[in-house]
């Protein structure tokens, strides 16, 4: 399963409606970014049932990156209920296993 496209639409609906959402904020030129997606994709896959996980366009989506406070990209936020609870900026020489105990540790 791959991580779910977020607007400004579906963002409240996806990440207020309870449980842990782990949402990473990316931009299409930003080569951190791009080298991170596959992961993030990865771990859409093995959290499926037991947390979400989202990207949001910071280019498409300016008023959302502004309301998280995102300064650098990627940046990826833990939402639990929410609300944010946990953040990683950059990428991590374990991204994978990183992402996936950042996003556990609040299940």
């Amino acid at each position: 399963m791959a991580a779910l496209h977020l607007t400004q639409q579906n963002f409240s609906q996806t990440v207020e409606g309870g449980g842990v959402v782990l949402v990473d904020f990316w931009a299409a030129w930003c080569g951190p970014c791009r080298m991170i997606a596959p992961v993030v994709d990865q771990v859409a896959a093995q959290l499926e049932g037991r947390a979400k996980v989202g990207k949001v366009n910071v280019d498409e989506e300016e008023e959302l990156a502004r309301k998280f406070g995102i300064l650098s990209i990627p940046t990826l936020i833990v939402f639990k209920d929410g609300k944010p609870v946990d953040k990683m900026v950059g990428v991590p020489q374990d991204a994978k296993e990183a992402l996936v105990r950042l996003v556990e540790k609040h299940l």
